[in-house]
């Protein structure tokens, strides 16, 4: 009998704690499945960014945008076009703003433009640079990080998330040029004779530069067909400057000679040019009194035959 209950309580005790184990694992489990289930949707989120706004492809596009805008020329324009100014006669006439800018305090914004331009084309490179050492950062936490230290991480990976959505938002605000805060007054009360000064705002803009064709400029013997375009393929034709220089040796002691053009077409045929010699063509727009930045232009050299 002694071992009949002593066999019982010992089955009893066995039973109990495969109960306890069994529960124990049971929660375990349970725990796992959740902590898994967590990291698959965090996962995912993150991989999703990743294809996104951060995709290869993405980051290629903006990338072009960006080294476009640095081959740019960069203007000021300024609204209003014209103003009333009222004349000896106290007649009010409508006249073009430009004939009532202050020179100088012109100038002066020029130079804010230009500034301006400079840490705009700056910060863009910046944030290209920071938004693809971004991805990399991400793509290392979901392609060698086990769940348990992606779990653990996640807040770093957030905070590092809503930083990269920042970076991107402005770096598409700053693809476009922005408007100018007028530091100096462009106009005096004396040449308006009483009228309001109107409200002028100054705003940056773009013109994308000209690039030669490749396959349709060539050259002859005494003569040269030059041929270009524009990114954005502009339909409406405008004045640029074509720059012939003559290539020389350095050992030879003749001085090359170079001349402009001025051209309001796609395409110029450059006559009485030396057989056998090279040529560097250069295509730019050319400098108006509101052009404020310009780092770029296009060349190609050719030889005649």
């Amino acid at each position: 009998f002694l071992t009949q209950q002593l066999n019982f309580g010992i089955m009893t005790m066995i039973l109990n704690e495969f109960e306890t184990s069994s529960q124990s694992t049971a929660q375990s489990e349970e725990q796992d499945n959740d902590s898994w289930e967590r990291y698959s949707e965090r996962r995912s989120l993150v991989l999703q960014f990743l294809h996104s706004n951060l995709s290869p492809h993405c980051l290629q596009y903006h990338r072009s945008k960006v080294e476009l805008l640095k081959k740019c020329y960069f203007y000021l324009e300024i609204e209003p076009k014209h103003v009333n100014v009222r004349d000896q006669n106290h007649v009010i006439h409508r006249t073009d703003i430009w004939q009532r800018i202050d020179p100088c305090q012109f100038q002066r914004m020029k130079k804010v433009g230009k500034n301006q331009t400079e840490i705009q084309l700056s910060l863009l490179t910046e944030l290209l640079e920071q938004l693809e050492r971004g991805r990399e950062e991400l793509n290392c936490y979901v392609e060698t990080c086990d769940m348990v230290t992606f779990l653990s991480s996640w807040d770093l990976i957030m905070q590092r998330l809503s930083k990269l959505m920042e970076f991107m938002e402005t770096l598409l605000s700053l693809q476009v040029p922005g408007k100018l805060y007028v530091k100096h007054r462009l106009m005096s009360h004396a040449d308006l004779r009483g009228t309001r000064i109107p409200n002028i705002r100054l705003f940056l803009c773009t013109k994308t530069p000209l690039i030669f064709n490749r396959n349709e400029s060539f050259a002859h013997k005494d003569w040269a067909k030059l041929k270009w375009f524009t990114e954005n393929q502009e339909s409406h034709l405008e004045q640029c400057e074509l720059h012939c220089k003559l290539l020389t040796n350095r050992s030879q002691t003749e001085v090359g000679y170079g001349r402009i053009q001025q051209i309001t077409s796609n395409t110029c045929v450059v006559q009485d040019l030396q057989p056998g010699r090279s040529y560097e063509f250069t295509i730019r727009r050319p400098e108006t009194h509101t052009l404020v930045w310009e780092k770029w232009h296009d060349s190609i050299i050719l030889k005649t035959k």
